[in-house]
């Protein structure tokens, strides 16, 4: 039926709400403790399925998107009324419905139809269990469950025969395009018993279980709160029913048929919110003419991330500006100065706000590990504890999505090879419940993510002669932690076998590449018997960089501030030969690589003399060394620009700025100029 109203320009809300109205759905599914359920836990899983079927209901052309969660909500809402007991099962197929439901959200997002057979099966399951529910309850041995058809009409005499009226739904100032919506909302929670409409009043006699609190809830998705008034009335011209019980033989000559109608409300009746939902329901429907309710707006990424791109244009013109007035007399442009200083302050005020609207919490990460954690313990056998600690820590949206992956091998590679079956656990005095940690926290302008089990463990014998055996430098005297990092070589497994889950020797090396594309870098550390920590360390943004600006020959580098320790320079008695084109800086008892910046990007008119060069000692991972520039500029916070968008990929360089004089300044990969130095330390 059209309403004549287009609500497409809404579906992108819709959409968006529905994912996480279903990611909260399954998060408190995995939390349900099947024995002695929370009911509010409970009852947001049942708000959940219906806000989304109403959700669906109300643009009318989602209608497996609809029926789905209206099957759903109907068996949550029996469960959370206590006439459908929990069992582990249950949680299975409530979990495989959310899936489908993901499904179907995203298949009507690209324009598409959901898959007609998943929305069939998925339906099937969910009607037998219901059914099944159904047969397996006990027989009623007096009072019938539900309330009989009664006859005779007698008077209503007390307030709870009035309870037992009809509701009356009259909606004032009603607007023509509203009318129609709204007696499909009401049609959807009972049945419409009567219907007038005169003087832009709408006045709807229903019959119905739902609250007269929850009714008001639903119309506020169409209409305003104050335009609302729900009493208990009979239709016109109708005789009052009263509040009467059921001759007992009513119950005993039809108990099947008592059965068979408890069924069928799960399959068609209308959902029956109680009182428990109404500060949630309320809240989540109040009407926009109450702003103090509004604390949020929703607003598309593409465009956040052009704010943040012409803040960046800001900052660049501001230190030109910053540049140009350098050269400026301070007593003749006292003020242009003053208001020079001013801008930069605001501007970086600005692109610190304008930045922290794309930071997003680590739940949004850790959020989709329980399911991960659940199914595979019961695939593997194992008895699995997660623990999530940091939740709230901020990331930048960017990152955050390009980190799920790494954290999913990682976290998959615990499950498989670090925690143990739990005999083999309770042989060794442990628990026989493994726990896995999930931490996020911030140390300075960077974001420490950890992930680590109390397993077996790493096996150095194993690592060992499997590094041996591929010829790798190794030999009974070599740290640990530089065997570990052995782990994140290409093609290097100790795994015995190749499961579904890990295991296929192509894992680790992927992880390191794609954290340090990110800037980041990844430690592992395991202590067998007592379990492996990876510890990923990224920078909270990739849109802005604190930098360290140096000069080498007529080119200026941005080095990222976050991997310089020190800089110095050297004396003669520091520096050692090695080999004609190798040489290592002694620092306070320790020896470090050399890399010359010159030599790497073939820079002339260069300082060759390393007692004249600067040495920048950079920190890479596990892996120290100095870098010899020609001077030291000065440290900046500076925009970064994708070169490889805009150019092509360079070696050794991660991506681009503009500096105040309006030239280009290449940023270093660090990562990259560390793997550079450890190929010239194997080679010699």
């Amino acid at each position: 039926m059209s309403t004549g109203v287009d609500l497409s320009e809404f579906f992108d809300t819709f959409f968006d709400e529905a994912d996480e109205l279903l990611n909260d759905m399954e998060q408190l599914l995995l939390g349900l403790d099947i024995d002695n359920p929370n009911q509010e836990d409970l009852s947001g899983i049942f708000r959940a399925a219906h806000s989304i079927k109403g959700g669906a209901g109300t643009f009318g052309c989602f209608e497996r998107l609809a029926e789905t969660t209206h099957i759903l909500e109907n068996l949550l809402d029996l469960i959370r009324r206590g006439e459908m007991p929990l069992h582990k099962d249950m949680i299975d197929i409530f979990l495989e419905t959310k899936d489908v439901l993901t499904e179907q959200v995203a298949a009507y997002r690209g324009g598409g139809q959901p898959d007609q057979d998943a929305y069939e099966r998925i339906c099937a399951q969910l009607r037998a269990l219901a059914l099944e529910q159904t047969s397996a309850a006990p027989e009623p041995a007096a009072a019938p469950v539900a309330a009989p058809i009664v006859q005779a009409p007698a008077p209503v005499a007390d307030a709870a025969s009035v309870d037992a009226l009809p509701l009356c739904v009259r909606i004032s100032n009603i607007d023509d395009k509203d009318i129609e919506p709204l007696v499909n909302e009401m049609a959807l929670m009972g049945e419409i018993l009567h219907r007038e409409h005169a003087a832009r009043v709408l006045s709807l006699w229903l019959k119905t279980t739902t609250s007269a609190d929850d009714l008001e809830a639903v119309c506020c998705f169409i209409v305003n709160a104050d335009q609302i008034q729900i009493t208990h009335a009979m239709p016109p011209g109708t005789k009052p029913v009263p509040l009467a019980s059921a001759p007992e033989d009513v119950a005993d000559d039809h108990p099947q048929r008592e059965h068979e109608q408890h069924a069928e409300s799960v399959k068609q009746a209308p959902s029956k919110p109680s009182a428990a939902d109404k500060a949630s329901d309320k809240a989540a429907n109040k009407p926009a003419a109450k702003p103090k309710e509004t604390g949020t707006i929703r607003v598309g990424v593409e465009k956040v991330d052009q704010i943040i791109n012409l803040v960046g244009e800001l900052v660049i013109t501001q230190a030109m500006l910053v540049q140009t007035a350098q050269s400026l007399d301070p007593v003749l442009h006292d003020r242009l100065l003053s208001g020079i200083e001013q801008l930069e302050r605001n501007a970086r005020d600005l692109q610190e706000s304008v930045m922290s609207i794309r930071m997003m919490p680590m739940d949004y990460v850790f959020s989709r590990f329980p399911r991960v954690v659940r199914e595979n313990a019961v695939k593997m056998g194992k008895q699995i504890r997660l623990v999530t600690k940091g939740q709230a820590t901020e990331l930048d949206k960017s990152l955050i999505e390009r980190i799920i992956d790494p954290l999913t091998h990682l976290v998959r590679n615990s499950l498989d090879h670090g925690l143990e079956m739990p005999e083999a656990r309770m042989a060794q005095g442990k628990a026989p419940e493994g726990v896995l940690t999930l931490s996020a926290q911030h140390n300075g302008g960077q974001i420490v993510i950890e992930v680590s089990d109390d397993g077996a463990g790493l096996s150095r014998p194993r690592i060992l002669k499997k590094a041996m055996a591929q010829g790798f430098p190794v030999s009974d005297s070599t740290p640990d932690d530089e065997l570990w990092q052995l782990i994140f070589a290409p093609g290097f497994s100790t795994a015995e076998q190749v499961t579904d889950i890990s295991g296929r020797g192509v894992g680790m090396d992927v992880v390191r590449r794609n954290i340090q594309a990110m800037g980041g870098h990844v430690q592992l550390s395991s202590r067998e018997g007592l379990g492996t920590t990876t510890r990923i360390v990224l920078p909270l943004t990739l849109a802005i960089l604190d930098g360290m600006s140096v000069q080498v020959g007529a080119e200026t580098f941005i080095l990222p501030l976050s991997h310089v320790t020190e800089s110095m320079q050297a004396t003669a008695e520091q520096i050692h030969r090695i080999s004609d084109t190798e040489h290592m800086l002694h620092v306070r008892g320790e020896y470090l690589p050399i890399v010359a910046l010159h030599e790497v990007f073939n820079v002339a008119e260069a300082e060759t003399d390393l007692t004249r060069a600067i040495a920048v000692i950079l920190q890479a991972e596990d892996m120290r060394f100095a870098l010899m520039v020609d001077h030291l500029i000065g440290q900046h916070q500076v925009v970064v620009k994708n070169l490889e968008a805009n150019y092509r990929k360079v070696p050794c360089i991660s991506a681009a700025t503009i500096l105040g004089d309006g030239s280009v300044a290449l940023i270093v990969d660090v990562f990259a100029l560390r793997r550079t130095t450890q190929t010239r330390a194997v080679a010699a």
